[in-house]
């Protein structure tokens, strides 16, 4: 089949890319001495995930319940949720899991938190790591709150539940770079602070005989991972990566300056639907791909949805054309001073942000040229 061959929009993954990228990041890991566990909710494709793992990948990092249902069920048995769990429902199932012989884990950053663990895995064992707030501001205990954090420790060594180490999320290094500072260095910045932080809390939760040497400890983000070192602090070195969106790459992390567009291995394609022109010169493309493919979601320094190519080829972006609208399924792609589409015309977008991409499609259609040689199917979405 070829890629003109398919019903639109449709998601692509470049083979040769993706291949790349997962090479890279694999390397990059293997160097800092940190085992990889990626975050599948990027692709949420067990054909990706099982890439990963014959590269070296340790474990899977998953968002939801679903998600790890799902990879379970394709035979991955050592699965981490970074995010806490609290609702029965959710917690049954992954006790559940567990019982199964999957090795589960997930996060908490609150007494209550602790105490529904406990409750819903009063007779199996499970591991939880507290979740710290390393400057990102979202879940996570405060990463200098000592009162509260030997709290949350204690609590859970007196509930029985196992405490396997600390996990943290920088997210903050999704935020663009600050006048005066390179994107370089600001990824730097956000990524060291994060593994100091974390390894500040341990090396205090070691002294108060809370946590053990060799406990995991657990950071990264893509853009994080670009300028990741590691580093030691009281016989406590970070145990373990996280990042998700390398797999794919996306115009976020072009415009954070962690990838190139060369290395953007997936691509959204539509087909223009109608044609229109204006009386400045700008001429619009309406095509079959609105938010519910590309997502609304920006980036920095961009007005547009997307970074619309000549061609995924040669992943060369049109220096003019601007995908600057979105609806449910309709995508306004202007281009001041002419278009080169015509209705029926196949439009190619790198997405913003490829998560989320994603998650709303079936399937990927696995792509080498023009010709489109493997189909792989998305689960939990």
């Amino acid at each position: 089949m070829l890629v003109s061959d398919l019903p639109t929009p449709a998601l692509l993954v470049d083979r040769a890319r993706l291949q790349t990228n997962l090479d890279a990041m694999q390397a990059r890991a293997d160097t800092h001495g940190v085992a990889l566990r990626p975050h599948v909710k990027t692709h949420k494709c067990v054909e990706i995930a099982r890439l990963q793992a014959a590269r070296g990948a340790r474990g899977l990092t998953v968002a939801t319940v679903d998600e790890a249902e799902a990879f379970a069920g394709a035979g991955f048995d050592d699965i981490r949720l970074a995010t806490p769990v609290v609702s029965a429902g959710k917690l049954a199932r992954l006790a559940a899991l567990a019982g199964g012989g999957t090795r589960v884990s997930f996060t908490v950053d609150s007494l209550e938190g602790v105490r529904r663990a406990a409750r819903a895995f009063a007779e199996s064992a499970v591991e939880v790591l507290i979740e710290l707030d390393t400057g990102y501001g979202r879940c996570g205990v405060q990463w200098d709150d000592t009162p509260e954090l030997v709290e949350v420790a204690q609590a859970v060594r007196q509930s029985g539940l196992t405490l396997a180490g600390l996990l943290s999320h920088g997210g903050d290094a999704y935020t663009p770079a600050p006048d005066g500072e390179t994107p370089d260095g600001a990824r730097r910045r956000v990524m060291t602070a994060e593994r100091d932080r974390v390894l500040a809390v341990a090396a205090m939760l070691g002294r108060a005989d809370l946590l053990a040497p060799g406990a995991e400890l657990s950071v990264g983000s893509t853009p994080g991972m670009t300028a990741f070192e590691n580093a030691e602090r009281d016989g406590f070195r970070i145990t373990e990566v996280r990042p998700g969106t390398y797999v794919f790459m996306d115009g976020t992390q072009v415009a954070l300056g962690a990838a190139r567009l060369q290395d953007c291995a997936l691509t959204c394609v539509g087909t223009v639907i109608s044609k229109q022109r204006f009386d400045d010169g700008t001429e619009r493309v309406i095509t079959d791909a609105g938010k519910k493919v590309l997502t609304s979601d920006r980036r920095a320094g961009s007005e547009g949805f997307g970074t619309v190519l000549y061609s995924p080829r040669t992943m060369i972006a049109h220096p003019h054309a601007v995908v600057s609208g979105l609806s449910e399924e309709h995508g306004w792609v202007d281009t001041p001073g002419g278009v080169i589409w015509d209705v029926g015309d196949p439009v190619f977008v790198v997405p913003n942000h490829a998560c989320v991409a994603v998650a709303t499609r079936r399937q990927l259609h696995v792509v080498e040229g023009d010709e489109v040689t493997d189909v792989w199917d998305v689960v939990a979405r």
